[in-house]
């Protein structure tokens, strides 16, 4: 099993780190640049992890700086990590560039808040499932159908890499109840699919809470998906057909996090839930 751990967060850990540093000195990404010999493009990529400051530019920055031993080598130790593979990137081919940095900050979350309005969460998805939601969306996308086998791979590997590996993540799941009756693939995949969300709901890092049919959702947004981290500023990810995008703005995600706290206090607590999954499993007996 992959372990947890991820690149991609450590990518953006430097760039915020080399940014602070030059802050506090009061230097702007112009005179950086100027006195390195550098554009002012390459400082911004650098400290916006759009491209990976090789050794040579950290030293180059910590000498700039002013960085002493111990710290340096913090920067150089943090520099050497971020240039590691994550299991996901062998599969960068077959999916949006967004989706591969999604999984990437995940792995190194401490908690997701995920909202879901018309499809199981892709955590909590059997492999039958996501092959039909992802069979079905690739005929309206028109994605490569190779594509498809690549996609499950990775939604089984973030399911056992996430919620049932050491140090698993802590999720916060609601759904809409329509999720339970929207049909993918045949009544056999629905009926395994609602037993195994039984399953899961029984971990103690997992926490499942379904809004009925009969309550207005309070917030009216697409599915997204808010991460936290020990030491990194919370993201939120936002899905559409074709990819997504990620929210940082501080007071946006403090807006996404009061919206699924007013999901969480309208949906039905988890005892509920769990009896309403179990009674729907009787729709899909046939």
């Amino acid at each position: 099993m992959p372990e947890r751990g991820s690149p991609t967060l450590r990518r953006r850990r430097l760039g915020l780190e080399l940014r602070r540093l030059r802050e506090d000195l009061g230097m702007t990404g112009d005179e950086v640049a100027e006195r390195l010999g550098w554009s002012t493009a390459k400082v911004s990529r650098i400290e916006n992890a759009k491209t990976l400051a090789g050794p040579a530019d950290v030293e180059a920055l910590a000498g700039l700086y002013g960085v002493d031993e111990a710290p340096r080598q913090v920067l150089i130790d943090l520099r050497r990590d971020a240039a590691s593979k994550g299991w996901w990137e062998k599969y960068s081919g077959s999916v949006p560039d967004d989706y591969t940095t999604l999984i990437g900050m995940e792995a190194e979350a401490t908690e997701a808040r995920n909202w879901e309005p018309q499809v199981m969460p892709g955590l909590l998805q059997t492999e039958g499932y996501a092959r039909e939601v992802l069979s079905a969306s690739q005929h309206a996308s028109q994605v490569p159908s190779s594509w498809v086998q690549s996609r499950v791979e990775i939604r089984t590997t973030r399911q056992r890499t996430l919620l049932h590996g050491p140090n698993p993540l802590i999720l916060l799941s609601v759904f809409h109840e329509s999720v339970l009756r929207n049909q993918y693939g045949d009544a056999r995949v629905m009926r395994d699919q609602l037993l195994h969300l039984i399953e899961v709901s029984e971990l103690e890092h997992v926490e499942m809470r379904i809004l009925p049919q009969d309550v207005p959702p309070p917030v009216t947004t697409g599915p997204f998906m808010h991460l936290a981290f020990s030491d990194f500023p919370d993201v939120v990810y936002l899905e559409s057909l074709f990819g997504g995008q990620f929210v940082e703005d501080a007071e946006m995600v403090y807006g996404y996090e009061r919206a699924f706290h007013h999901l969480m206090e309208r949906a039905l607590d988890e005892p509920a839930s769990r009896d309403l999954i179990k009674k729907t499993i009787t729709h899909w007996n046939r």
